[in-house]
């Protein structure tokens, strides 16, 4: 039976009815959002980081997904922190990603660009802060020593091959980066891109709208005559 447009069970119980709602099935409720004019949240999308041979890289698509309709395809999901020094993608809201950078820079002025400080204090804030942890996204973030997956689950993971992924084809971007990095000699800015045109063929929440960057060192790869940065809000969402 159906009261208001949603689903309800009827349930026979001490002689008297009851009705109880019916979940929705997997990706149902976001569907039926859409259908009755409510707001599903954007999600999907996928993000590679990769270390190799003194090299950190990440890409990223562009794809942006509500509900089963995309959105938008040229969006930019990687960002640029501490003077281009460190560099960090992520995989959820934009908003809350924009939260999270926010708090992650300030992170690592407080400890003078030290990564992986920097990412435990987020962490820390991120699953304790009442506010912080209803933000719903992953971040991968790098510099040129360190690859880090963070969470509001108070995870902060460094993997063990130096390939690691977030987001709806993390499992197909992980699975081409790591075989490229087995049997190919590519560097890691290569494997990223390698590895998210494979998983764009495969995963129906990622395009072929690819974004790379490198992780920098403080003096080098020209960062002198690198481009202006957008701001935070123009880089993700233009």
């Amino acid at each position: 039976m159906f009261l208001d447009g949603r689903a309800y069970r009827p349930i026979l119980e001490k002689g008297r009815f009851r009705v109880t709602r019916v979940a929705p099935r997997p990706g149902h409720g976001e569907h039926q959002a859409m259908k009755q004019g409510g707001y599903a949240r954007p999600h999907a999308t996928t993000i590679v980081g990769v270390s190799r041979n003194g090299q950190i890289a990440l890409a990223g698509d562009g794809q942006v997904t509500i509900g089963d309709v995309v959105l938008k395809h040229g969006a930019r999901k990687l960002r640029t922190l501490y003077d281009g020094q460190v560099i960090a993608g992520f995989a959820g809201a934009v908003a809350d990603a924009l939260t999270l950078f926010a708090k992650f820079e300030t992170q690592l002025q407080s400890w003078d660009g030290n990564l992986r400080k920097a990412a435990v204090e987020l962490t820390k804030e991120w699953r304790s802060d009442r506010y912080l942890r209803r933000l719903e996204a992953q971040l991968i973030v790098a510099d040129a020593e360190s690859l880090l997956v963070l969470s509001g689950e108070g995870d902060v993971i460094e993997p063990d091959d130096g390939v690691v992924a977030i987001g709806a084809g993390a499992a197909f971007a992980t699975a081409a980066a790591k075989a490229l990095v087995r049997h190919t000699e590519l560097s890691a800015e290569e494997i990223v891109r390698e590895a998210m045109i494979v998983t764009a063929e495969i995963c129906i929440f990622t395009n072929d709208r690819i974004t790379v960057e490198v992780a920098r060192t403080e003096e080098g790869d020209d960062a002198a005559d690198a481009p202006e940065q957008a701001t935070p809000e123009e880089d993700l969402v233009r």
